[in-house]
This record gives C-alpha cells, structure tokens and sequence, in this order.
C-alpha cells in the first residue's frame, strides 16, 4: 500500500499538486493544498482538509494504483517539498 501526505508547515501553496493530480490533491481557503481519497478510486470520499479531518502525516491518503506516477511528479515539482510518499510492506 503507498500512501502520501503533506506538510502543511512546508506547504508554499503554488498548487502544482492539484495540476498535477487532481484526483488525490486539493487546496482550501488557507491556501494550503491536502490530499484526499476519492470516491472515484476508493469508493468514499475522504478529505484530509484541516477542518475536522487529520493534517500532515496524520492525514495520509491511498495512492490509486494508476496514480503513483503523477503523485512522484506532484513530489518532485512541489518547490515546498511538502509531499512525503510512504510505503507500507
């Protein structure tokens, strides 16, 4: 199982995650961007938002198998390198 989070305190709010990978990233009126588990891949919806829901590595969130490409790019193009991939074995 791969999961992702973000930092928030790193969070710099250019929004290049949710371009990136929309299904799994999203921002919000703190002008912080979350992840989220979408109804589309997972069956629930599940956001990981600040607002009653966990943020940072509490707030992890499945990766959908065809979306661990465009979450590594989301990583690697974030200029807060905010985005921390976990790996469960």
């Amino acid at each position: 199982m791969v999961k992702v989070w973000i930092d928030q305190d790193l969070c710099t709010g250019d929004g290049l995650c949710a371009e990136i990978a929309p299904d799994v990233f999203f921002g919000q009126d703190d002008g912080l961007y979350y992840v989220k588990e979408a109804a589309a891949n997972f069956g629930s919806e599940k956001l990981f938002d600040g607002k009653g829901n966990p943020a940072g590595a509490e707030g992890m969130a499945r990766i959908p198998d065809d979306g661990l490409d465009r979450v590594i790019e989301s990583a690697e193009e974030c200029p807060g390198e905010c985005i921390f991939i976990d790996v469960d074995e």
